[in-house]
């Protein structure tokens, strides 16, 4: 059975809707600060074969994890879709925070790409960067030639 019609028990709740992610553009700050450590505390462990005369050795290095986007949203409990829906109402503040913590993350990418840290194809691809030079017709446009008929004019006659 629900409760009675005309009540007011809504009343006495201590809080209404759920608590906000980040009260402050200080704590969401505080929380990419902690995603970078922990990326920077906690490497991908790289494996390697090296066959010597005693046979194979398995040799294992820690390998830098590069800061992503994703990852911050899932330490920091949110989706990107929460992200974008949170753009659209934060202050300017969290906005400049929002937006420095995103340029912090590429400009990592970007720099262990660049130093041979990171698969530069993989980084170029996940920052939307390519090569648009155009190697086949200068910029200038092309004129498609008139396609070439083999049919045999003398057997339509026929």
């Amino acid at each position: 059975m629900g409760a009675p019609k005309g009540n007011s028990f809504w009343k006495s709740r201590s809080k209404h809707g759920r608590d906000k992610l980040f009260d402050t553009p200080e704590s969401l700050l505080e929380s990419a600060t902690g995603y970078f450590q922990w990326c920077d505390e906690n490497p991908w462990e790289s494996t390697k074969s090296v066959i010597s005369d005693k046979g194979d050795i398995f040799e294992t290095k820690p390998v830098q994890r590069p800061y992503t986007k994703s990852g911050w949203y899932h330490y920091i409990g949110c989706s990107k879709t929460w992200l974008v829906e949170f753009k659209k109402v934060a202050s300017k503040d969290f906005l400049i925070v929002i937006s420095e913590i995103e340029d912090f993350i590429e400009n990592q990418q970007w720099e262990g790409a660049a130093v041979g840290a990171f698969n530069a194809n993989i980084i170029a691809r996940t920052l939307g960067l390519k090569d648009s030079q155009d190697v086949t017709t200068k910029g200038e446009s092309m004129n498609t030639p008139t396609p070439i008929s083999f049919v045999d004019k003398s057997k339509e006659d026929e």
